[in-house]
């Protein structure tokens, strides 16, 4: 068999491969979250969230909601080099996100069972 003709059997087949694929995973919510960022962000939003008190009077004085800090979290990137991840039990990452025109940091403990926003900084 010629090479152009393996070639053709081969893309064919790739090709309803795809079609099947596209057509099972149409409905479901899948994702390819495989970057240490994807999956740190991932960690962190399916866990319950806490509020430190200085947070909380963050939150107060710049008349945020819970719900704004929470898409913070769910949309931001976080910023590896200023995080402290070299901790046993709680790592500390620093996510950073554009709102309103305005860079917003959060910092939040990751711990096993809960994640705690430990302080809100505007810029």
């Amino acid at each position: 068999m010629k090479f152009i003709h393996r070639l053709g059997y081969y893309l064919g087949g790739f090709a309803v491969g795809l079609i099947f694929l596209s057509f099972f995973l149409s409905g479901k919510k899948t994702s390819c979250s495989y970057s240490p960022q994807a999956r740190t962000i991932k960690n962190i939003n399916l866990k319950d969230f806490q509020f430190s008190g200085k947070a909380n009077i963050t939150l107060q004085t710049l008349n945020l909601s819970e719900d704004d800090v929470i898409e913070i979290l769910k949309k931001g990137k976080i910023n590896f080099s200023k995080s402290n991840t070299k901790l046993d039990s709680c790592k500390q990452y620093l996510i950073e996100n554009r709102q309103d025109g305005l860079l917003r940091t959060v910092l939040v403990e990751n711990c096993e069972s809960i994640a705690t926003v430990l302080e809100i900084n505007p810029f």
